[in-house]
């Protein structure tokens, strides 16, 4: 069993812990795919500072030495190295590294993941990570980091289908280019996922049931998606890729379109389909309800912002 070791993350991949089971299998999810990337891990865990002193009544029982700061420390740097561990036990030969940090969760590990190669969380966890997918911690994480960040759900099944949202905007290329390297690395599909309007379900449905207007709208969305997909195709030819132009609302389309994916890759901005892909209601319905993991991609101006503005 190795110990806490302690390194930069600049071209590792970076995975959030806090010692919960979501956190525990998004760590073995970044491992793979470190060992894919061929590149090293990091395993972050942040505590929130220093305990609260606590007042004693009387009739209080006295609390065991376990809360004490320096035995929580103790407890976490454990976990770390027990996690990274079983990480080196499932990918032979990979270089894992550990790092204690303290602070807010969000801000911590956009700074520590900063060069990464993207930086990955569970969907669900305890203390600092608990509300990844509950609240605003993972909306902070996501535009406070600028690099790829990706929300394991479950176990990271890895037998299924990428799916990408494409809108043709820069961030949905940036998107779709992540998503081609990714599938051509795991030897997967892929599954480009245009929403012609970016509308609730009630207002699409007269669309939806003109039989006449749909030739016309799939021929134009089609182009789109192709011209989307043209550069990459030449680059990974390896990539089998499909593509599907729903006339439902984003966040119905790329969740009935995930069903069976390993991963749902979408762009923090753009226009239409991905608009509000974390900013509203389709990211919160993305994040809260995708069946697979999430890949989440800045546009390319994000990373040149000094102090995450974007």
């Amino acid at each position: 069993m190795s110990s806490p070791r302690h390194g930069g993350a600049h071209g590792a991949v970076v995975v959030g812990f806090d010692g919960s089971e979501p956190s525990r299998l998004a760590a073995f999810w970044a491992a793979r795919e470190a060992a894919s990337r061929r590149c090293g891990l990091l395993v972050v865990n942040v505590l929130r500072g220093p305990m609260p002193e606590l007042a004693m009544s009387p009739m209080a029982v006295p609390l065991p030495d376990a809360v004490t700061d320096e035995a929580v420390r103790g407890f976490a740097e454990k976990e770390l190295a027990e996690v990274a561990a079983e990480c080196e036990q499932r990918t032979p030969g990979l270089d894992v590294r550990t790092s204690l940090e303290d602070g807010y969760s969000a801000d911590v590990l956009s700074r520590v993941a900063r060069g990464a190669e993207l930086l990955a969380v569970g969907s669900s966890g305890r203390s600092g990570l608990s509300r990844a997918l509950l609240g605003s911690t993972t909306a902070d994480l996501v535009h406070a980091h600028h690099g790829p960040t990706v929300v394991v759900r479950g176990d990271g099944r890895e037998d299924g289908r990428v799916v990408v949202g494409v809108d043709g905007s820069e961030t949905s290329d940036r998107a779709v280019a992540f998503a081609f390297e990714y599938a051509s690395r795991r030897g997967g599909d892929l599954l480009a996922v245009h929403a012609w309007a970016d509308l609730p379900l009630e207002a699409l449905a007269p669309l939806r049931n003109q039989d006449a207007n749909r030739p016309h709208v799939e021929a134009q969305a089609e182009a789109l998606i192709d011209r989307s997909l043209a550069p990459h195709r030449e680059e990974y030819p390896d990539v089998r890729v499909s593509r599907a132009v729903a006339f439902d609302g984003p966040a119905h389309a790329l969740l009935e379109n995930a069903r069976t994916a390993a991963l749902l890759v979408v762009g923090s901005h753009g226009r239409g389909a991905i608009r509000r892909a974390l900013l509203g209601s389709v990211g919160h319905a993305v994040l809260y309800h995708a069946p697979c993991s999430v890949a989440v991609v800045h546009r390319d101006r994000d990373q040149a912002l000094p102090g995450g503005t974007s």
